[in-house]
């Protein structure tokens, strides 16, 4: 009778199969009837994980009120709506037997403003703010839940990092108990980036008078009662409330240096002020400004918290980029993980392709995120944060295969050890259904789609040429007076007649010395240090031979190029594959591709063309 049930819930599922916007994402259910698991073979949450799903057959029962969902060809029931199932579902994938997560934070950091847009516009307009007087769209929060639970996230931020002090007021703070509401049964707490000079903008009953503070100096008496104030509040309407996130001090964020205190000093007043009630503070590691005036900006991070490290509460988490610089195509990874030694840390990956094509281009993050994990043990870390570009688009990313980095960012969080290839199949086995043939071919394009982006951006070692406000088309020659010189392109590959690139060994700005070895000392010699870190490390002449025999113009020549080649090579890929996607999916992603192949050949040319002008007297 199982079996026959299970046949049945199948044929309905695939008689239903039709052209899709992208919506479901990776969970391709359909509805089926009201449903729930009973008996004998009922499976908790708890109890599926210890199966792999050739072990899971679940009985319908159609006499109960709960809805049953069809998940490929198993049926799975969704308690009150409730996405353990889904979350359990997907953690089976290969790992019979697993029953945790490794890390135990999973948080996704959204870049939601409160006038609704995500900032630069990766996935159209927030699905949190829109008019915080209306009511908010339920359901689309409950499938964005369900989501996240399928994949094990058990974290949002709902709001930008560059926070607005009206977040903590009573009509926004009202807003966010909804949205807990409707996550909490998901297992999916919510958080807030919060200004560090709230208090100066906003009152809170019982401090001051029922008035604005004049000052948000951590170790003054009245923001510290403040702030208790405002947990008090918040965790009164969100007993499971997760806490703070806090960008302090860079880019022009407020923080504790406005009053000549450390991060320290900021973050602890923060975790005294949640610590009764569970709450965290995650504080951002991403600084650099006017406190380095002349110091090299991948060192600024190292520079502001390697002494203050044993010195944070026990509920504060030092939050940093994977890199030193700021989510770029490629960059060695943070030397901060390796200076700090008695403090929590996670680590941020950035989901939203911010600097690798937005939503726009076909660029699988996978294999950038487990080359970062090839350098920094999970063992360090508590937490892993994504930046995320979750937006109202109706596929919610932009981009259909930008779904693919949400998907393997909460993967990767469960289990850090998996390979990008095996995501990214499990991804395209949910998401399409494709002959072995396409799939392996579809497969290699986003295996190799990272290092194309590379190629056609900025190859052997370059690094932040882009625009300077859209952080998105090729801007080599960029500089502005006005503008501080690390915001600046030309700063970052210092091209001249004679030489390129930025010399960080300890002839230069010794970055190469935040390093521990064998990497500190492996980065330094021009010899040992990968070709594709090359000019990230080393200033060479234009004549310098790489290990191809090519000179530096000659190699970068042949990696544009080559980024170019790859980009045709992916858009015939597509094309072959057409019979097997449905329409819809299949004509959003060719635009998408030929978009991405124009840009492509704007890199080439634009960067060529720039860089080219410095060797025609050495060619």
């Amino acid at each position: 009778m199982r079996r026959l049930v299970l046949l049945l819930l199948a044929m309905v599922f695939v008689g239903i199969m039709k052209a899709e916007n992208g919506h479901q994402l990776w969970l391709r259910y359909q509805p089926v009837n009201k449903a729930t698991v009973t008996g004998p073979d009922c499976l908790a949450a708890e109890e599926l994980k210890t199966f792999s799903p050739k072990d899971v057959e679940l009985i319908i029962d159609p006499t109960m009120a709960d809805d049953a969902y069809l998940i490929g060809e198993k049926s799975i029931t969704a308690k009150n709506e409730i996405g353990l199932l889904y979350g359990a579902y997907a953690m089976l994938r290969g790992e019979k037997g697993k029953s945790e997560p490794y890390f135990k934070l999973r948080i996704l950091n959204h870049w939601d403003n409160l006038d609704g847009t995500i900032e630069r516009g990766y996935a159209g307009l927030s699905i949190f703010w829109q008019d915080p007087h209306k009511p908010i769209d339920a359901n689309l929060i409950k499938e964005y839940a369900r989501a996240n639970a399928s994949i094990g996230i058990n974290g949002t931020v709902l709001n930008n990092v560059n926070a607005s002090p009206k977040m903590l007021s009573p009509l926004y703070i009202n807003k966010v108990k909804e949205y807990a509401d409707i996550l909490r049964p998901y297992g999916i707490k919510v958080y807030l980036s919060v200004n560090f000079a709230t208090p100066m903008h906003i009152a809170v009953k019982g401090v001051n008078g029922g008035k604005a503070l004049k000052t948000a100096d951590p170790l003054n008496a009245q923001v510290k009662q403040w702030w208790k104030a405002k947990a008090k509040e918040i965790y009164q309407l969100i007993p499971d409330f997760g806490g703070f996130l806090v960008k302090a001090n860079s880019e022009g964020q407020p923080g504790p240096f406005d009053y000549k205190r450390t991060h320290a000093d900021g973050a602890n007043m923060l975790a005294e002020a949640v610590k009764p009630y569970g709450g965290i503070i995650m504080w951002r590691s991403f600084v650099y400004g006017a406190a380095h005036s002349g110091e090299d900006r991948v060192k600024q991070a190292v520079s502001e918290f390697k002494d203050l490290d044993g010195k944070f509460s026990d509920n504060v988490i030092l939050q940093s980029k994977n890199g030193p610089l700021d989510f770029q195509p490629r960059e060695p990874y943070a030397p901060i993980f390796d200076n700090i030694k008695q403090t929590k840390q996670m680590a941020e990956l950035q989901i939203t392709q911010e600097y690798l094509g937005q939503s726009r281009h076909l660029v699988y993050l996978a294999p950038m995120w487990r080359e970062f994990f090839g350098f920094v043990s999970p063992s360090r870390l508590v937490g892993i944060a994504g930046v995320a570009n979750i937006g109202l688009d109706k596929n919610w990313c932009g981009h259909h295969f930008s779904q693919a980095n949400w998907y393997a960012f909460g993967r990767l969080a469960w289990d850090p050890n998996l390979t990008s290839e095996v995501i990214a199949q499990e991804w395209l086995n949910q998401t399409f259904n494709l002959t072995q043939s396409y799939n392996d071919e579809i497969l290699s394009v986003m295996q190799r789609s990272r290092e194309a982006c590379v190629d056609y951006m900025m190859p052997i070692g370059l690094h932040h040429i882009f625009a300077f406000d859209e952080h998105y088309g090729p801007q080599p020659d960029g500089f502005i007076a006005h503008y501080p010189i690390e915001w600046c392109p030309v700063y970052y590959h210092k091209a001249n007649n004679d030489s390129i690139g930025f010399d960080r060994t300890h002839t230069g700005s010794d970055a190469t010395s935040q390093y521990a070895e064998p990497y500190c000392s492996i980065y330094d010699n021009i010899n040992t240090c990968p070709e594709r870190y090359l000019l990230w490390f080393h200033r060479v002449p234009w004549s310098y031979r790489m290990k191809s025999g090519r000179t530096v113009f000659e190699e970068l020549t042949y990696r544009y190029t080559r980024g170019v080649q790859e980009v045709e090579d992916f858009i015939d890929v597509w094309n072959r594959a057409k019979p097997e996607i449905d329409e819809q999916r299949w004509q959003e992603v060719d635009e998408r591709l030929q978009h991405q192949l124009e840009n492509a050949k704007e890199w080439h040319k634009i960067c060529l063309d720039y860089f080219g002008g410095f060797t025609k007297n050495t060619q």
